[in-house]
């Protein structure tokens, strides 16, 4: 059974740091593209960053660019987001997906995506 799970959320303080965590059971990211998104109350979902299967193409949205690093580690089974410079805008919850497609690809519509995780929450308040 596929599954993905988050984790790394919580509460930060504006301008404040968080690293999510997207690990896999029942598969091997390193063969998948890894898209983050996320959803705030009331918002639809949007994608926020994603890195190639290639690991050498990623994507970020105009939000996210100078803020946020998305990298693999293949050995662990992992793909992390690192959040800098956090702002209450930021505030949602943090997805991952895994699309299994094309080796460059970075897909960026949620509709591209096959597996996704449950969320983690993470809420940027003083």
């Amino acid at each position: 059974q596929v599954q993905l799970v988050e984790s790394g959320g919580g509460l930060v303080e504006p301008g404040g740091s968080l690293r999510l965590s997207c690990t896999a059971s029942g598969l091997s990211l390193e063969y998948y593209a890894i898209g983050w998104f996320r959803q705030a109350p009331g918002k639809e979902r949007e994608g926020v960053s994603c890195i190639s299967t290639s690991d050498d193409n990623t994507y970020y949205a105009d939000s996210a660019k100078g803020r946020f690093t998305v990298s693999r580690d293949n050995a662990k089974n992992t793909v992390y987001l690192q959040m800098n410079s956090l702002k209450p805008e930021d505030t949602a919850v943090y997805y991952c997906a895994a699309y299994c497609g094309s080796y460059y690809y970075t897909p960026r519509w949620a509709y591209e995506y096959d597996y996704w995780g449950q969320g983690t929450q993470v809420t940027v308040s003083s």
